[in-house]
């Protein structure tokens, strides 16, 4: 089990704030499969929470069901900031969290994300600020970050500790740089240095943060695989968590009994996907609703169709993912998942099976 601060989490395992993917509905759908012991909001602008923009507002919509949640907010001006983590803490944060990781240039050239790195005496500042705004809530106070800016120059393992001084109550670590953005594999030997410095600095200091790692989590035994190279106390998914929701469960089995859940049939991945929909009718409307699924069908699309056809090749599903984009509302949706589980709408997702067709 993992224990941020005062707050104690059925599982170490978390959903990590996925920047245009992590809404309430993919929340909710993650947690029903099981597994997931903290969820986090996608990367909310302070500023936009202040405002009451929409964007901002819906990012961060959460429920009772969506519990515990971890809001993650980023940006650079410290004041702001502070302003932004009691926003959090009133409108139903479990634990508000510091970006210090996005490497996306509109945000990094505001000073947040992970330009946070590169500027220690403005984070300190921006998390000591955030502490003190927090301290009246007994909310726990946490950060993202990566390794570093440059692949030569590691950052996090002399940043985490001053942090942890300001207030920090857990770190989260993604094994790559700002340079290395996604490309490349996820460094574990630094996730695992990162642990070993905050774990030094707090023997000595008389605390006990957790180092929770990130990266290339995509399949049940990597949960397991990072536990074991890193030494952190917990594992945060994200992308791998896109195309598989039921990860966590799978995960937590690898963990906690060594054996791997079976994966779901046709049948159960395609309810997931008709549960993610009434999720976003629920929350959103049509307009939403249909935007999202045409996009994430093809994550949706990387676990279905896995039967064999006659030469031992997995049938596919671009049939039903060319039917879900075409579709014009959720009723064209649901039909065409009732008609992929009846067998139709299949396609191998394959180039041989392209040039087949060409040729």
């Amino acid at each position: 089990m993992l224990k941020i601060g005062h707050v104690q989490l059925g599982t170490n395992l978390l959903l990590a704030p996925i920047a245009g993917y992590c809404d309430l509905a993919f929340r909710l759908v993650c947690r029903r499969q099981g597994g997931v012991g903290l969820a986090c909001t996608d990367l909310l602008s302070p500023q936009g929470l202040l405002r009451g923009t929409a964007t901002s507002l819906d990012l961060a919509r959460t429920n009772d069901e969506d519990k515990p949640v971890g809001m993650q907010l980023y940006g650079g001006i410290p004041e702001i900031m502070a302003e932004g983590a009691v926003w959090a803490a009133e409108h139903g944060a479990t634990i508000v969290d510091i970006n210090m990781g996005c490497p996306v240039d509109k945000v990094t050239k505001k000073d947040g994300g992970s330009k946070l790195l590169c500027i220690p005496d403005t984070t300190a500042e921006i998390v000591r600020r955030c502490r003190r705004a927090l301290e009246p809530y007994n909310i726990p106070l946490t950060c993202k970050m990566r390794l570093g800016w440059f692949n030569d120059q590691p950052i996090a393992e002399k940043l985490a500790p001053r942090l942890i001084d300001e207030g920090v109550q857990a770190v989260t670590i993604h094994g790559r740089t700002t340079e290395q953005k996604f490309m490349g594999v996820v460094n574990l030997d630094g996730i695992k240095r990162v642990v070993e410095a905050v774990g030094n600095h707090c023997k000595g200091a008389g605390l006990n943060v957790p180092v929770i790692g990130n990266g290339d989590v995509r399949e049940p035994g990597d949960a397991k695989a990072m536990l074991d190279a890193t030494g952190c106390a917990g594992v945060m998914i994200g992308r791998g968590a896109l195309s598989t929701p039921w990860l966590f469960r799978d995960s937590w089995s690898v963990i906690t009994t060594g054996t791997h859940a079976p994966e779901p049939s046709t049948s159960e991945k395609l309810e997931i996907v008709r549960q993610y929909m009434r999720f976003m009718l629920q929350f959103r409307d049509e307009h939403y609703c249909m935007f999202q699924i045409r996009r994430r069908i093809s994550w949706f699309g990387k676990r279905l169709g896995k039967e064999l056809d006659h030469r031992g090749r997995p049938v596919g599903c671009r049939g039903l993912k060319e039917a879900v984009r075409a579709a014009r509302s959720p009723d064209e949706v649901y039909a065409a998942l009732e008609k992929f589980e009846a067998g139709g709408l299949r396609g191998i997702d394959s180039v041989e099976a392209t040039a087949e067709a060409a040729g």
